[in-house]
């Protein structure tokens, strides 16, 4: 009982601020389990249970103050979620140590670029064929969809390769490549790691590796956590919402590096 009030509280943890970020942080999750002492298929099905319960709970959140774009959660999770079967049909013709440090770099690259102090706001919407005029709670924009959806594919890849959501390249594709607003990015995000969890939860249900009495708790102190990161993060400034996304992209990286040289 000692252990998994220890690991709820991780979770919740986690939840706030992975939600704050849009980022998915199924590997955080995962990880808490398997060092708590959890067989790595139950932890896998259980960290997929808490994340599609966390991000559930951030979109009903983030939807109800319109920071979700529903249009870009169409285009951008539909061309991912195919590419995403490209890169796990194509991961089996490289090593998981490979996979791993590939994936750590583009952490590292993603986090750096987050970074720079860019800013999507004051500026005028692109007009053109080329461009995809969007209007939503934090105003107008533009996508420019020859930079967005080879990007959008390169993510898919990625993240299929490597197993993940997708969390931790979502939001950068928005916002530096796709000039999406900080909160708007996050929000959208979160609904499309909530879809991505919830079948990658039913894929590893099926093998029966799946425990109630550890992920109902953590999944409900999850929800909580979703909410209260969902509100944290419309009151908080983009500049620092971008900020935070970096520095638990980076730490996701050394987490993985780290992973990485020890099954190596």
């Amino acid at each position: 009982m000692l252990k998994l009030a220890v690991v709820a509280l991780v979770v919740f943890t986690l939840a706030v601020v992975m939600v704050m970020t849009g980022r998915g942080g199924g590997n955080f999750y995962v990880l808490t389990l398997v060092l708590a002492g959890t067989p790595m298929h139950e932890a896998a099905t259980t960290g997929q249970f808490v994340l599609f319960s966390s991000s559930l709970a951030a979109m009903l959140i983030f939807h109800r103050h319109k920071t979700v774009s529903w249009p870009l959660t169409l285009f951008i999770g539909g061309l991912t979620a195919v590419m995403a079967f490209v890169g796990g049909f194509a991961a089996h013709a490289f090593s998981g140590v490979a996979l791993k440090i590939v994936f750590s770099l583009a952490l590292v690259c993603a986090g750096t670029l987050m970074l720079w102090p860019a800013s999507t706001s004051g500026a005028e919407p692109a007009q053109g064929r080329r461009y995809w005029r969007l209007r939503g709670n934090e105003g107008e924009y533009s996508i420019d969809l020859w930079v967005a959806m080879p990007v959008a594919m390169a993510t898919g890849v990625c993240a299929g390769m490597v197993g993940v959501s997708g969390g931790s390249f979502l939001v950068p594709l928005m916002v530096l490549a796709c000039r999406v607003p900080m909160r708007i990015a996050v929000g959208t995000a979160s609904t499309m790691v909530a879809a991505t969890a919830f079948t990658g939860f039913l894929g590893h249900a099926l093998h029966g590796t799946f425990n109630p009495s550890w992920a109902v708790p953590l999944a409900g102190v999850a929800v909580v956590g979703g909410i209260l990161g969902g509100k944290t993060a419309l009151k908080t400034r983009p500049t620092h919402l971008k900020t935070l996304f970096a520095l638990t992209t980076l730490a996701a990286a050394i987490v993985m590096i780290a992973n990485a040289l020890a099954s190596a």
